[in-house]
């Protein structure tokens, strides 16, 4: 391929249905998936894609039924903690971030995605960007009122807010370029509020698949790669 994406995005969809078809409970779908995610890091990192974010949990998701949460934020606790020691993480010098609205989550799960960013704040060879309690227009939202709130403080003036000032707000921590490339499984035909100033507002390669997330494999990577490549090489002709 000539064109590696430098940033892809990716919305893991259909641990619930792929547990199901199964004959497996919801959290084991939600494992398997999390098993998933670890492999197609390493493949992105072996291919070379410098920075992934992973749709990991919405703010709609909140909507789910007790049990199925307190399971998640387990999960999440658990990969969290194993990001500290994974040789991997630190042989590739990967930095860990989270994305999303921190205000949201318990305090516990809280404390371990602090202390794996603490952990991988001085790395910038690769980077992994954990959606958490995100959703793109409460992203905005955010932004617009850090801005009012430092414009009423005088140290913005209206006059000069550019996109690269509301860009600057979004997100805490490394900063995120623009994604490339967009990735949802699971048969699922939409983008689902991911994104929208890094995606949408870039024009990003979007590839739709079939498989449920926990059955994705490095072929559907490199296919949703090459039509990131073949993109680009359409506007190399124009």
């Amino acid at each position: 391929m000539r064109h590696i994406p430098l940033h892809i995005a990716v919305i893991q969809d259909g641990n619930r249905r792929f547990a199901r078809d199964q004959g497996l409970n919801t959290a084991a779908g939600h494992q398997l998936g999390a098993d998933t995610t670890e492999q197609v890091l390493d493949w992105a990192c072996e291919l070379g894609v410098r920075h992934i974010t992973l749709y990991t949990f919405s703010t709609e998701n909140f909507r789910r039924d007790e049990e199925e949460l307190a399971s998640l934020f387990t999960l999440f606790k658990e990969k969290f903690i194993a990001i500290m020691t994974d040789e991997r993480v630190h042989k590739n010098h990967i930095r860990v971030q989270m994305i999303g609205d921190r205000s949201l989550l318990p305090d516990d799960l809280l404390k371990t995605i602090a202390a794996a960013e603490a952990a991988t704040q001085h790395y910038s060879d690769y980077y992994i960007n954990v959606a958490l309690a995100y959703g793109g227009r409460n992203e905005i939202v955010h932004a617009a009122r850090s801005i009012l709130g430092k414009t009423k403080a005088g140290l913005i003036d209206p006059a000069v807010i550019n996109p690269a000032i509301v860009e600057s707000h979004l997100n805490r921590g490394a900063p995120i370029p623009p994604v490339d490339l967009i990735i949802r499984t699971g048969n699922d035909y939409r983008t689902s509020n991911f994104l929208p100033w890094l995606a949408n507002g870039h024009e990003s390669a979007v590839y739709f698949c079939a498989p449920y997330w926990p059955a994705f494999r490095k072929i559907d990577l490199l296919r949703a790669m090459r039509v990131y490549d073949q993109r680009m090489r359409l506007k190399e002709r124009v």
